[in-house]
């Protein structure tokens, strides 16, 4: 049986966490959906929903892990013994299994249009024909796939190197990597003619926009932004040291993930108003609108590669959490060696995510109404995510003993946790009632 590894100090769990949180979610869906919901009062309330209830989710997801230095079905065996607990941890390993199926397909379109924008492909182009080149490449059988598998042997030899060789030391690369091109990006953007029309969307909540739709979007980006629900905080915890302060870390995490999102919102809207586009363009904003606002700007091949190598960076940290937690699984159920465990985890999700490549061509039926890749998406989303989230939350606040949640969270001890009483109200009440809000809201929306 090898022996557990773990994080080696405090900059590589907070690096490699935040790279498990931050991902396309920051720097692809949250601009689009600030833009379709009013810009300055949607990021307020995401920025509440974040704090007042993600906040405290990370916390508990890190106690859970902490706790049982296991994986995320582990967890739940160690912590509550004969009972059917388990079975979150099982939806949370399906889940994570699930949304790589199409989240390596989508890695991979990162990755390509990185490849075109240095080429210098991406010019020249109207907003139509950057259409027709996403529609026509996603459609495509071969080279969406060629991608894919590209992604999955990367994270594959990533994550069969450890946790603290493989995940810790590539987070420690990559993180600051993107901090960087982040910050050049966005005082690039802040410096474009009419940029202050794009921080004014940003930043002016105004009340007349706020609608039910907005607020519950608002919370669903903050709870999915995140990654709650699908095990990776869990598992990522679990390989803590014991001398972690949980509401710290979860506080750091929790921060620089909402800071990515807002700057991704600051490289994206001075941008958009700058050439006279509208902010509310929906999933097309990366690979078709912003293409047309590189080729207007100075040297504009340097702007888009360093935009969509952003874009890469982002999408192949959070693909490597999600491969972690179903590798942990697998490996520790099973007794499994590290290297048989990522082996055979690489290999199904490499005929998942290529059936879900292949799902959005001519050569796959859809199935009521949606391919494979969307019922990929729409499941974990819609249906696993929340009710995972909506689990961990009633586990941790109801069923944990409170002693034990609050001596973890105290270190042992070494500091008082002044705010228990109110962190368990909102676990108890609060988290549960929103997420199922959350839920029904994206089921029938």
């Amino acid at each position: 049986m090898e022996t557990r590894d773990n994080f080696t100090g405090k900059i590589g769990i907070v690096l490699a966490t935040v790279g498990s949180a931050v991902g396309l979610g920051n720097i692809w869906r949250f601009p689009y959906e600030a833009g379709q919901n009013g810009g300055g009062a949607f990021i307020l309330i995401y920025l509440l929903c974040v704090f007042f209830l993600g906040f405290p989710l990370v916390m508990a997801e890190f106690a859970v892990g902490v706790k049982a230095k296991a994986n995320v079905v582990g967890s739940f065996k160690l912590l509550a013994p004969n009972t059917k607990w388990f079975l979150v941890g099982i939806m949370g390993v399906v889940a994570g299994f699930m949304i790589m199926g199409f989240y390596y397909v989508v890695t991979g379109w990162t990755a390509e249009y990185f490849w075109q924008a240095i080429q210098g492909n991406l010019l020249h182009k109207s907003s139509e024909e950057y259409k027709v080149m996403f529609d026509s490449f996603i459609a495509s059988p071969i080279k969406p796939v060629i991608w894919t598998v590209i992604m999955i042997a990367l994270v594959h030899i990533v994550i069969i190197n450890g946790v603290k060789n493989g995940i810790e030391k590539v987070s420690k690369v990559l993180m600051p990597m993107l901090f960087v091109l982040m910050i050049i990006l966005a005082i690039h953007s802040l410096m474009l003619p009419n940029a202050m029309q794009g921080i004014r969307f940003m930043f002016e909540p105004k009340v007349e926009n706020v609608t039910s739709y907005g607020v519950l979007t608002a919370l669903g980006q903050a709870f999915f932004s995140l990654s709650l629900g699908m095990g990776c905080l869990i598992t990522y915890a679990s390989y803590f040291g014991k001398d972690t302060h949980i509401p710290r870390i979860a506080f750091q995490v929790t921060l620089l993930d909402s800071l990515v999102a807002i700057v991704a919102g600051v490289v994206i809207f001075p941008a958009v108003f700058s050439f006279g586009l509208q902010p509310d363009e929906g999933t097309g904003l990366v690979f078709v609108i912003l293409p047309t606002i590189f080729q207007q700007m100075p040297f504009p091949i340097f702007w888009s590669s360093l935009f969509y190598l952003l874009l890469a960076l982002a999408a192949f940290t959070s693909v490597i959490s999600l491969h972690e937690v179903v590798t942990a699984f697998v490996k520790e159920e099973f007794s499994y060696t590290r290297k048989k465990a990522v082996t055979l985890v690489s290999v199904a999700v490499l005929v998942l995510a290529v059936l879900a490549s292949l799902s959005l061509t001519l050569l796959f039926p859809v199935i009521f109404d949606k391919t494979l890749f969307e019922w990929l998406d729409f499941i974990t989303a819609t249906i696993l995510l929340p009710l995972g989230g909506v689990a961990v939350s009633l586990f941790v606040g109801w069923y944990v003993d409170k002693r034990i949640l609050l001596d973890v969270l105290q270190q042992e001890g070494t500091w008082k946790f002044r705010f228990f009483k109110t962190y368990i109200f909102l676990l108890r009440y609060l988290a549960p009632v929103c997420i199922m809000l959350v839920f029904v809201h994206n089921l029938f929306a």
